[in-house]
């Protein structure tokens, strides 16, 4: 029952690739945009704040439909990137990381946020009074100050990852050994006979990953607090 076949481990191994890459690249810009949503009043705030959410409302097909014409080898960044430099992203792992990081980039922002939102500013202000610039204000008081929120955002980016379906296998199709992560090889194994037994297991693979995470981020971000506080 629980002896996996190559296909599926290959399948998890995918989603966690391209779970792993979706969260690595977009942290620096998640971390940029919590911090100026958190800590910057300026004109288009508002349309700002609901760019960056807009991927948790709109259905995931749309997004996936959005990046194949943006991204695509016809589209109007994948069609430059192909005839400049020979770079296709379409149906391609890296694809996939781009679709999961985009259906995931408002979580982390969010928790990310609220954490720059709770931090003292006193703080922030008694380091730049002892002759600390921004940047280093930043790096030596802020960052460690809001990582709890920051490891929180990049669990919850990566669980949101491995879940993603609608926008990967419409971006990058499902090829296997190329896109066929764990959500997309489940709904391949329920559309063929004598499938059922393969999906329970991928199923109960993703329920395991999904939790661990979930529980990795509470225990790392108690044991970030305690330090923080001790």
């Amino acid at each position: 029952m629980f002896t996996l076949t190559p296909l599926e481990i290959e399948a998890l191994y995918l989603s966690l690739l391209v779970s792993g890459w979706a969260v690595a690249g977009s942290l620096p810009l998640g971390v940029a945009c919590a911090w100026l949503l958190a800590r910057r009043d300026f004109p288009g705030k508002a349309l700002v704040d609901g760019l960056i959410h807009l991927p948790l409302v709109l259905p995931p097909v749309v997004v996936g439909y959005f990046l194949l014409v943006v991204l695509g080898r016809r589209g109007v960044v994948g069609g430059a990137l192909y005839d400049w430099f020979g770079i296709t992203i379409a149906f391609t792992w890296k694809g996939a990381a781009i679709a999961s990081a985009v259906i995931a980039f408002p979580l982390m922002v969010r928790a990310i946020r609220l954490s720059l939102e709770g931090v003292d500013r006193g703080l922030e202000q008694a380091a730049r009074t002892l002759g600390c610039g921004p940047v280093a204000t930043f790096f030596t008081v802020t960052l460690p100050l809001v990582m709890p929120g920051i490891l929180t955002g990049v669990i919850l980016a990566f669980a949101r990852s491995l879940s993603e379906f609608g926008a990967t296998i419409t971006f990058v199709s499902n090829i296997p050994g190329e896109t066929r992560t764990l959500p997309i090889a489940l709904y391949a194994l329920t559309q063929v006979p004598g499938g059922d037994e393969a999906a329970m297991r991928l199923c109960v693979i993703s329920v395991v990953v999904a939790f661990t995470a979930l529980l990795a981020a509470e225990i790392l971000s108690r044991r970030v607090q305690a330090r923080l506080k001790g």
